[in-house]
């Protein structure tokens, strides 16, 4: 490669793993790192000092996670290409970064040269998505368009994954519990699946619930 090098900070609020990433990436040739931050708070400054060409950032950090710090960059350092590096490739979470404005997102088993072709390929503007990532989205276009759920339909999703059983969810919505079956037999068919936990699941991955607290992941 000619030129000046590509300029990139590497955003991860592991401590072991962005030493990795750069260690990684440090006899990249055509590649300098120029900063490391744990957090999207420490990574904004960064971007403001050093204008990099590609940001590496993880998406589950404190302070500001990964799709928040995306949004800023993007719309505050607009040179600076930002490129997701995360261990997640749920719908959900691909979706809330690409809507960000991510170029690239990029599962952590990715090897140097994948890794140092993608920073490239960020650079310059192009798309990139992990294998995985690919399909999964790929996937997503060639499924019918998803059939809202109406209110009550949602309400019985969530309490669903509160984990209560029928009876109590028909006590919380105060409906019958035969009425609540009708709801679930509805969510099934409209979420393809055949048990509440997948229900749940399914849901989570399109973006249908709120995270259940205590599984937040680091």
């Amino acid at each position: 490669m000619t030129g000046s090098p590509l300029r990139i900070i590497v955003v991860d609020d592991h401590t072991v793993m962005r030493a990795g990433v750069v260690a990684l990436l440090a006899s990249e040739t055509g590649i300098e790192i120029v900063g490391e931050a744990g957090d999207g708070r420490a990574a904004l400054g960064l971007v403001e000092h050093h204008e990099p060409d590609v940001a590496l950032v993880d998406l589950r950090m404190p302070v500001l996670d990964g799709v928040a710090t995306t949004t800023e960059i993007v719309t505050r350092f607009p040179r600076t290409r930002v490129l997701i590096l995360t261990t997640y490739d749920t719908d959900a979470e691909i979706e809330r970064a690409v809507e960000a404005g991510a170029i690239g997102y990029l599962l952590k088993d990715t090897t140097r040269a994948q890794l140092a072709d993608a920073i490239h390929a960020a650079a310059r503007g192009e798309t990139v998505l992990a294998p995985r990532v690919a399909e999964r989205l790929v996937a997503r276009m060639r499924q019918p368009a998803q059939i809202p759920l109406t209110a009550r339909e949602a309400d019985v999703l969530n309490a669903v994954a509160d984990g209560l059983t029928n009876a109590e969810i028909g006590r919380r919505l105060v409906i019958a519990e035969a009425t609540v079956k009708t709801h679930l037999l509805r969510l099934f068919a409209k979420l393809d699946v055949n048990d509440r936990t997948r229900a749940v699941v399914v849901a989570m991955e399109r973006g249908l619930l709120r995270r259940p607290s205590g599984t937040e992941g680091a």
